[in-house]
Order: C-alpha cells, then sequence, then structure tokens
C-alpha cells in the first residue's frame, strides 16, 4: 500500500524536485473542508499510481515559504512537478476521475 508522503520546507527539495518520479503535491489545511474531501480521493490515487507517481502533501499553514514560492493562492491546490519542475496544477475540489485524468496527461512525458 503507497501512502501520503508529508513535505515540509526541510525535505522539499528531496521528496519533490530530486524525484526521479513525478510527483502530485496537495497544498492544504486543517481547517480547509475541499481539503478533508480531497484527500481520500488522493490517498486512493497514490495506491492506483503507485511506483509511477508521489502523492505527497505539503501544510500551508506550517510551510508558508512553500506556499510562497509556488504562489498557492488558494486551497486544495495540487501541483505536478516533473523532473524537479512545476508541469500543471489545479485548485479546489475535484473528482477521482478529473485527478486521474491529471495524473495521467503526465505520466510518460
Amino acid at each position: 500500500m503507497s501512502t501520503i508522503i508529508t513535505v515540509t520546507q526541510e525535505n522539499f527539495d528531496d521528496v519533490v524536485l530530486n524525484s526521479e518520479l513525478p510527483v502530485v503535491v496537495d497544498f492544504w489545511a486543517p481547517w480547509c473542508a475541499p481539503c478533508k474531501q480531497l484527500m481520500p480521493i488522493l490517498d486512493d490515487a497514490a495506491e492506483t499510481y503507485a511506483g509511477e507517481v508521489v502523492v505527497a502533501k505539503v501544510n500551508a499553514d506550517e510551510n508558508p515559504e512553500i506556499v510562497g514560492k509556488y504562489h498557492v493562492r488558494g486551497l486544495p491546490t495540487v501541483v505536478l512537478f516533473l523532473d524537479g519542475e512545476e508541469r500543471e496544477r489545479f485548485a479546489g475540489l475535484q473528482t477521482k476521475s478529473r485527478i486521474a485524468a491529471f495524473i495521467d496527461r503526465n505520466l510518460g512525458c
């Protein structure tokens, strides 16, 4: 079973920017209701794409440096990184099928 990795300012470069796999990063906060609704969908994605994609989460309240660096304006915001670069993003709650499409179109690039 794959799990979602918690990312902080201290490990962001190692986990996200230096990953050999694409990394889906969920910017969230504990007070954000849509973030809580998105989490089980991302848990499923982590399981479905285990070995192909890393799924990580950044607590926006605890990591304002990362939030600022990547210009996250609303929560949840999900950013896909490939080869250390931002490839694509979306903001707001999405369906399981939309998240799958978001990941699929960035695999094998």
